[in-house]
């Protein structure tokens, strides 16, 4: 017979797994090598059934969730040859063979025992700054297939009972140029699993694994009962939405027809753009991953973060397009892909519940400068990705200088930049008038100044939404596009960068300035209420000049000092 737990039990081993997956992302973070992982805490981590159900997700970078899922499911397909143990791991990057999404995240997978049989599995994925390829950094939008973006991995044993697979490790360190972060951050990948391993050891220990089972059983049921309610109160019909990629100089299109159907959700993408012969492909399991971040954030925030509510939802992408590219499709920058796909899915679902609606968001910009760094004499890559910022919703202004949908990592701190790498940053700041003007105003974007210091130094350059803008909704108007733009020392000359620019030589003295674009305002401008003009007044997020133009309030001049008042002795 099988156990039942009581929703006591169920909440508290619940709470218990979402610990664990944080333990694992928060291991990762303070053992890494890398400014990437260790400053950017570009990771995530999650705990996953024997089934290979996601059970607790650490809020880290809900697009990598895909790639976790695709690499539990191709194992539990797949086994070794050699079977699986106690003490293994398994690691895998490749998009087509064994989990992936794109090659510079390195998933880790450790199953866990108890009385020799398999009763979870413990994942976590770190980006690698640079795993070989054509370009410093493994991301390009010149790389047209999967070959020229690095080292590719299918599922192979990492740890083989306890023992790390030195010659698996030195295969990674001979592929990458900065062949001491690559050991670095795999050993922190190794121990975080560890910890995650040891937790779930520990909630064996204490309830017994059936109960544990039973408990995750109820945990998906709750999550899939919770999002068919959700969906029920949306008026059924079909609602579309299309916008597009503007980074790699054509107008590329993503289209979305949704269906809600009672309790559910269709998501079909045909009609998208065929797959592209550059790297913003979106595998099938970052789109999925994508549509269920932003459902989740528009119909019901407050859902678990397990796959029970997966089970709502379906995901429609023709093989061979843009959304679900064959091989050998290159895939390094599908996250930015993926922020505009991110706002086709929130239009649609915005038509659908207009009072949870959102406005279009800017998605990140992303530098790589590469070259010889003088303090060291060695080779140094610097991954780095910039904050956008979210579209304005119904009742609330967006969200400024934060990763947007399913995309995830922090900016790199300023002093993490200049203590590893031959840059200074001069500028670091919103940009005032970027977020589109409405009753709510669109989040505002980022703006860094990169003086370099070195010579011999190179950028390659990733961007969207630097034609296309983020649009306003219900009135709102369009957030500001994103730049790149290189300023010769002295500032005697400048050019704007293309979005997709690889190896652009810089000189010691130049500037490269990233702007990230903006996200979109809701609602007409004219009814934003003056306090809050005057608030963003104050706060400097915009001009005088745009108070007086499109909303009508002009600066307030502080009157000038009288006489000096002086008291009687």
């Amino acid at each position: 017979m099988a156990p039942t737990t009581d929703e006591t039990t169920t909440q508290v081993i619940g709470s218990r797994l979402t610990a664990i997956a944080e333990e694992i992302g928060s291991t990762l973070l303070r053992a890494a090598y890398s400014p990437n992982i260790k400053q950017r805490a570009d990771r995530s981590s999650a705990i996953f059934d024997a089934s290979g159900n996601v059970i607790a997700e650490a809020q880290h970078s809900p697009m990598s969730l895909g790639s976790m899922r695709t690499t539990v499911m191709y194992l539990i397909d797949n086994p070794p040859t050699d079977g699986i143990h106690p003490g293994d791991m398994l690691l895998a990057n490749d998009p087509y063979t064994g989990g992936g999404q794109h090659l510079p995240d390195f998933n880790v997978l450790a199953p866990v025992f108890w009385d020799q049989k398999i009763v979870a599995y413990v994942v976590n994925i770190g980006h690698h700054s640079d795993v070989g390829g054509m370009v410093a950094g493994s991301e390009s939008g010149a790389c047209k297939d999967i070959f020229q973006e690095g080292l590719r991995l299918p599922l192979v044993k990492l740890v083989a009972a306890g023992e790390v697979r030195e010659d698996i490790v030195h295969i990674i360190q001979l592929n990458s140029r900065i062949p001491d972060e690559r050991l670095g951050d795999v050993r922190a990948q190794i121990a975080a699993n560890a910890v995650g391993v040891r937790g779930m050891e520990e909630l064996c220990q204490r309830y017994g694994p059936e109960v544990i089972a039973a408990s995750m059983t109820d945990l998906l049921a709750y999550g899939e009962r919770r999002i068919r309610a959700a969906v029920a109160k949306i008026p059924d019909g079909v609602y579309e939405a299309c916008d597009h990629l503007d980074g790699t100089g054509e107008l590329v299109p993503i289209r979305l027809q949704l269906t809600v159907d009672g309790e559910l959700l269709r998501f079909d993408f045909t009609g998208t753009h065929p797959q592209l012969a550059n790297s913003r492909n979106v595998p099938l399991s970052a789109t999925a991953a994508v549509v269920y971040a932003v459902v989740r954030n528009i119909v019901d925030p407050n859902l678990p973060a397990n796959s029970g509510y997966y089970r709502a939802i379906s995901v429609n992408a023709p093989e061979g397009s843009l959304l679900n590219p064959r091989p050998p499709g290159a895939t390094g920058e599908r996250a930015l892909s993926g922020g505009v796909l991110g706002d086709v899915i929130a239009t649609a679902l915005s038509a659908a519940i207009p009072e949870r609606g959102m406005a279009c968001s800017g998605p990140h910009a992303q530098i790589i400068p590469s070259g010889i760094n003088p303090r060291t004499g060695r080779v140094f890559v610097d991954y780095e990705t910039f904050a956008g910022s979210y579209g304005a919703r119904p009742y609330r202004d967006g969200m400024d200088a934060v990763r947007i949908h399913g995309s995830g990592g922090m900016n790199l701190p300023v002093e993490s930049v200049e203590m590893n790498y031959p840059l200074l940053v001069e500028r670091y700041e919103l940009i005032q008038d970027s977020g589109g003007a409405g009753t709510y105003r669109g989040g505002m974007s980022v703006r860094r100044d990169y003086r370099i210091l070195a010579p011999g130094v190179v950028v390659s350059v990733c961007g969207e939404r630097q034609r296309v803008a983020a649009r306003g909704l219900a009135g709102g108007a369009d957030g500001k596009l994103g730049q790149f733009i290189a300023v010769s020392k002295g500032g005697s000359r400048q050019r704007k960068l293309k979005a997709t620019d690889t190896d652009v030589p810089l000189d010691p003295g130049d500037v490269l300035r990233v702007e990230s674009p903006a996200g979109g305002g809701y609602g007409p401008p004219k009814d934003r209420e003056r306090s809050r003009v005057e608030q963003d007044l104050r706060e400097e997020r915009i001009s005088a000049a745009v108070a007086n133009r499109i909303f009508g309030v002009s600066r307030r001049r502080k009157a000038a000092p009288g006489p000096r008042q002086t008291s009687p002795r």
